[in-house]
Formats: C-alpha cells, sequence, structure tokens
C-alpha cells in the first residue's frame, strides 16, 4: 500500500515514514501543502497522513483542494490542535481521522489500517481467496495452512493483488504500488517477484491463484481463463 506523508517538521516526517516503511508500506511525503498538493494530484495513495498547521499551505486547505479535484484517498489528520471546532473542521472538510499529538506509532499503525479497510468496504486484517490467507497486520501469508515465507516486497506485492483480487494489474500498476517514485531499478523486477512469488503461493497446488494475462499484466483469482498461463 502506498502512503503519502505531509508533515513540515523534518524529523517527525522522516521518523513517520520510517516507522511505515518497516511496516511494510511504500512511503512518499514533503513538507508543506503546496508541494502535497502538486504530488497528490498526479499519484495515486491508499492513505494520506496530513499535519494540520504547515508553511505555504495549511492541512485545511489541502484537504479542501483535494476533495474539490475529486481525490478520496482517506486522510489522518496529525495535530496538537485537539479542541472540538478544530476536530469537527476537518472532519466536515472530509478527513476520515484524528490522531492527537504526542501519539504512539502502533496506534497511528491501527488507524492507517482502520481507516483503509473501511474506504475499500473490509472489516477485517484478513484477506482471502480460496485457501489463501493474508494477514494485513501480522504480515503474514498461508496457503491450506501452511505458512508462506515472503520477503518484503513479495508481501507487499501479494496483498496488493489480494485487495484486486479478479483485476488484472499491469506493471507499472504493480510498480506504483510497491515503491515509491524516487525508485530507478530494473524493468523487470516485478517480473522476478512475479515469478518468485508465484513458486511460493501456487508451487505443489492443483488449483492455481496467480496468472499471467498475456501482453497485460497479471491476476489472483481461483479459476483458470482462457490468455492466462
Amino acid at each position: 500500500m502506498r502512503v503519502f506523508v505531509v508533515v513540515d517538521a523534518r524529523g517527525r516526517n522522516r521518523l513517520i515514514v520510517k516507522t511505515l516503511t518497516r511496516a511494510g508500506y511504500s512511503v512518499d511525503g514533503c513538507y508543506n501543502g503546496e508541494e502535497a498538493l502538486d504530488c497528490l494530484l498526479g499519484a495515486a495513495y491508499d492513505a494520506i497522513i496530513l499535519d494540520v498547521m504547515m508553511p505555504r499551505m495549511d492541512g485545511y486547505e489541502l484537504l479542501r483542494r483535494l476533495r474539490e479535484q475529486g481525490v478520496d484517498t482517506p486522510v489522518l489528520f496529525l495535530t496538537a490542535r485537539d479542541t472540538v471546532a478544530d476536530r469537527v473542521k476537518g472532519l466536515d472538510l472530509g478527513a476520515d481521522d484524528y490522531l492527537i499529538k504526542p501519539f504512539d506509532f502502533d496506534e497511528l499503525l491501527a488507524r492507517i489500517r482502520a481507516m483503509t479497510r473501511k474506504h475499500t468496504g473490509l472489516r477485517s486484517n484478513l484477506l482471502t481467496l480460496g485457501d489463501l490467507t493474508v494477514d494485513t497486520q501480522r504480515h503474514t501469508a498461508a496457503r491450506a495452512g501452511q505458512e508462506i515465507a515472503l520477503l518484503p516486497k513479495e508481501f507487499a506485492i501479494l496483498e496488493y493483488m489480494m485487495r484486486n483480487q479478479g483485476i488484472v494489474l499491469s506493471r507499472e500498476q504493480l510498480e506504483n504500488q510497491i515503491w515509491n517514485y524516487e525508485y530507478a531499478g530494473s524493468s523487470n523486477n516485478i517480473d522476478v517477484y512475479i515469478s518468485k512469488l508465484r513458486k511460493k503461493i501456487d508451487g505443489g497446488h492443483d488449483t492455481r491463484l496467480l496468472h499471467t494475462i498475456r501482453g497485460v499484466g497479471w491476476v489472483l483469482r481461483a479459476e483458470d481463463e482462457k490468455g492466462t498461463t
């Protein structure tokens, strides 16, 4: 999942980015509202962590402009302003949640999971497809009750595909979800990860779940269809 962090205090920004990255998220960020607006209108994210008080454009104005442009990405405000009026203003502008500073990072991660579940209509951290299960909180995966050992990027790809099961995903879509905008790696990295992931989740099973759609991309689904491999 991709998260964008807009916090003007550079030390706190870096700490949040580091924490989210360790938790398996692909994270981009910046330090002011104007730069954030340009970035968020040009790329899709699964969640936005947004400070209220920032230079050049505060969090309220940034959120107002995003919602006016049709960006419905879940937004979590981080703020030291804890009055009812402040919270009401942010929620009325379209925020999904508030977290008052200082905060615990475990709570931040839990609130991100909760608001992204709500946005996608999920009620649990457990994703399932046939006998394949993925726990997005524990970062574990299993098939037919047998745990699958996954590298962080493999898990990130699997989680994204599980959230979009039945939808054919292109190489570009997967790259945009798994790596941040500073990534400049090999163009076949996704192919390598998909190959390894296929062996781990489909190896030894009669029913294949990870399919290649020739010339288009990949899809997770429980049945074979024409044009898949």
